[in-house]
């Protein structure tokens, strides 16, 4: 299970448009609600997330993914569910993605000390000890971190690439007209 975590202030497409990436690869995705399970975004859109934090098993997900977007990425670092959730997934070898600011917290942990990675300019000083790409998505180990909103859908592919394969990303991406 891919645990897609939802905090106030999240940025909407970098949320949506990643779960519906996955949803179409017919993996399965859980949005978990940090703080309760309706979520209001960054740009006033609300959401009813599958399921509060409260009802996640921090050892569950073989994947955690953090969208970014202000305050939600700061929301997420604040949360003892996605503390706990990065942590268990560090300790198993799960995967982690990290879009926009929300790379930051990878950074803050020290999750990224000599790991290629990316995220929204301006909170390159926030990935301490990475390796700053100027690619859109970077795929480094098991973490793979995108710059922002505007490749959400490739950082949402370059997660089937890793999970499926390249040949169902690839299929996705044409069948959905992207360039």
């Amino acid at each position: 299970m891919i645990a897609v975590f939802l905090a106030m202030g999240f940025e909407e497409i970098e949320a949506l448009a990643v779960v519906d990436v996955l949803r179409r690869a017919e993996l399965e995705v859980v949005t978990v609600g940090v703080g309760g399970p309706v979520v209001r975004g960054a740009h006033g859109i609300t959401l009813a997330a599958d399921i509060p934090d409260t009802e996640l098993d921090p050892a569950a997900p073989e994947m955690v993914v953090l969208p970014g977007g202000m305050p939600g990425t700061l929301n997420l670092e604040r949360s003892p569910v996605v503390q706990a959730a990065l942590d268990e997934a560090e300790k198993r070898g799960a995967w982690i993605g990290a879009i926009c600011a929300a790379p930051s917290i990878l950074g803050h942990r020290g999750m990224l000390k000599g790991k290629r990675a990316v995220c929204f300019p301006g909170y390159e000083q926030e990935l301490e000890g990475a390796l700053v790409s100027d690619r859109p998505v970077e795929t480094d180990g098991r973490i793979i971190t995108a710059k922002g909103a505007g490749v959400a859908v490739d950082f949402g592919l370059r997660i089937v690439a890793q999970l499926v394969s390249p040949e169902r990303a690839e299929a996705l991406k044409a069948a959905m007209q992207c360039r």
